[in-house]
C-alpha cells in the first residue's frame, strides 16, 4: 500500500529532490585572472585520498580559469552570503568583468596554496586538484578534483563535526533548492 502522502514528480524537476545539498563557490584563478561562481551540484566522491566533483558549464568562465590551471577552490558559503551567491551565480564575468568587486567578494590566499583564491566569510574551503577525465568534462561538464587542503572556520567546524548547534546562526550553511531560494543548515538530529 502506498503513503498516503505521495505524489508523483515531474522528471525535469526530480534533480530538486536530490539538490538540497550544501551550495558552494567555486573560484579558481590563471593568468592573474581571478574568478568566483557558485554551484549546487557537488558531491564528495571518495575517502583516501578526498576526492570531489562539481560540474562546471562550459560556457563559464570560472571553468576556463580551472581546465588552464589545474585546480580549482570549493567553499561553502554562510547565510550572511545569500545574496553574494545568487549574484556571482548569476552574472558572468564574460558580460560583467567586474562581477566580484561590483558584488563585493574579498579574496585571499591560504598558506601554501596562492595560485588559488578563496573567499572571506564561508564556513570552509577545500583546495583540489583536478583529475583530468576529458570525457566526463566534455561530456557531462563534470570535474573531479583532489583535494590537496581543506580548512574551516573552527566556530561551526571542529574536531571533524560540524557544530551548528552551538554556532552563530549566521554561520549556517546554504542550500539551494532553486528559483532563488536557499534554506540554512538546520537544528540537528541525533540518533
Amino acid at each position: 500500500m502506498q503513503p498516503t502522502h505521495f505524489t508523483p514528480v515531474l522528471l525535469d524537476k526530480a534533480y530538486r529532490l536530490l539538490n538540497h545539498g550544501p551550495t558552494v563557490l567555486v573560484s579558481a584563478s590563471h593568468g592573474g585572472v581571478d574568478n568566483v561562481m557558485s554551484a549546487a551540484w557537488v558531491c564528495a566522491l571518495d575517502f583516501a585520498p578526498p576526492k570531489v566533483t562539481v560540474v562546471l558549464d562550459k560556457a563559464t568562465r570560472t571553468r576556463e580559469l580551472v581546465e588552464a590551471s589545474g585546480c580549482f577552490a570549493l567553499q561553502l558559503p554562510t547565510v550572511t552570503q545569500a545574496a553574494m551567491t545568487v549574484a556571482v551565480g548569476t552574472d558572468s564575468a564574460k558580460t560583467v568583468p567586474d562581477k566580484l568587486q561590483r558584488h563585493g567578494v574579498a579574496l585571499f590566499e591560504a598558506p601554501g596554496h596562492p595560485s588559488t583564491p578563496l573567499v572571506h566569510g564561508c564556513a570552509a574551503w577545500l583546495v583540489c586538484r583536478v583529475i583530468p577525465e576529458p570525457h566526463n568534462q566534455q561530456a557531462y561538464d563534470l570535474f573531479i578534483g583532489e583535494v590537496v587542503a581543506a580548512w574551516a572556520d573552527e566556530r561551526v567546524f571542529r574536531n571533524g563535526h560540524w557544530e551548528f548547534d552551538t554556532a552563530p546562526d549566521e554561520l549556517r550553511t546554504l542550500h539551494y533548492v532553486a528559483g532563488g531560494q536557499f534554506y540554512a543548515t538546520g537544528a540537528s538530529v541525533r540518533v
